[in-house]
């Protein structure tokens, strides 16, 4: 794997709430930078979302259409959602996971994989972009949730 970003803000919100939400894949494109559509291709052994299931997304990054499919690996709500890429145009690792804090949720994602052959090269770029937009991912959510609240 070429990269191995993680970012990890303090949301002023409850775990279970923030988990919740941030593990639906129903709300993928409403706060994932680049996502425009989420699927539930393959459900869970036991029927669902759970290990084993598979979520087909649509996104855009850097300028480019990306299709990819990513299986649960492990689901241990509301601590835990880990996803490896079955079908993607690069090798993908993602972990989800919450944690209380005393001011409410310290969220993680982290993100491992990335171009391999000559476009290697381009992992230090690569890298910085996907900080940039995980880290915009996790500020969305915040402000996405703190309005339902408002709502609420």
């Amino acid at each position: 794997m070429t990269i191995d970003v993680t970012v990890r803000p303090e949301i002023p919100l409850p775990p279970e709430r923030v988990a919740a939400y941030a593990m639906d894949w129903r709300h993928d494109a409403e706060w994932t930078q680049g996502i425009r559509t989420a699927e539930l291709t393959r459900q869970a052994d036991g029927g669902g979302f759970g290990t084993g299931a598979e979520v087909t997304r649509r996104a855009h990054f850097l300028g480019r259409r990306i299709d990819y499919i990513l299986r649960v690996a492990a689901y241990e709500p509301p601590r835990l959602l880990d996803m490896v890429s079955v079908a993607a145009p690069m090798p993908m690792h993602v972990t989800y996971s919450f944690e209380a804090h005393p001011r409410g949720t310290l969220a993680a994602v982290r993100v491992r994989g990335g171009p391999g052959g000559p476009l290697r090269l381009a992992s230090p770029l690569f890298a910085r972009q996907v900080r940039s937009s995980l880290t915009k991912d996790l500020r969305d959510l915040e402000r996405r949730l703190s309005e339902q609240q408002g709502d609420g």
